[in-house]
């Protein structure tokens, strides 16, 4: 059987599909900072607290990378004053961690976040999400000063576009 290319495009937040991918992204941050399965109300609780609804144009961007009906991961960006691009939301499955997905989003990311006019991206992370801080590093983000005062992040990461 033919292996299915990996296709990443913009979707909207409220989608079915969005909104399913945004569950098991909640469900995966959440399980690794209690170090435990996340519980059904933690899961609704971390997803309210980071709306989603500006991950549309002209304030932002959600792509999804699909591989057939399967959505794989997801990334999202969000434009900040100063011709900046907050990247969020950025996941993958687990079972299809390491064939590039990840990059495959942060490249179109990158991409559209030049063809709206962008000159930097920035983000923050979390000490714990290992796979997440490799792959910003990879795609050439540097890690730097603090840029927000979320109380879950410890990384925060910049790169310049132009």
């Amino acid at each position: 059987m033919p292996v299915l290319p990996i296709l990443v495009s913009a979707a909207a937040p409220a989608s079915a599909e969005a909104e399913k991918v945004s569950l098991r992204y909640y469900d995966d941050i959440v399980s690794r900072y209690h170090g435990r399965p996340a519980l059904q109300q933690e899961i609704v609780a971390a997803q309210a607290g980071y709306p989603s609804d500006d991950l549309v144009a002209p304030t932002g961007l959600l792509l999804l990378a699909r591989q057939g009906r399967a959505v794989l991961g997801c990334a999202g960006m969000r434009i900040r004053p100063g011709d900046i691009g907050e990247v969020t939301r950025v996941f993958v499955e687990p079972t299809a961690r390491g064939q590039g997905v990840g990059r495959l989003l942060m490249q179109n990311l990158e991409s559209e976040s030049r063809a709206q006019g962008l000159t930097a991206l920035r983000l923050d992370t979390r000490t714990d999400l290992i796979e997440a801080r490799s792959l910003y590093a990879l795609v050439g983000f540097i890690e730097g000063e603090a840029h927000n005062t979320d109380p879950y992040a410890n990384h925060w990461f910049r790169k310049e576009l132009r």
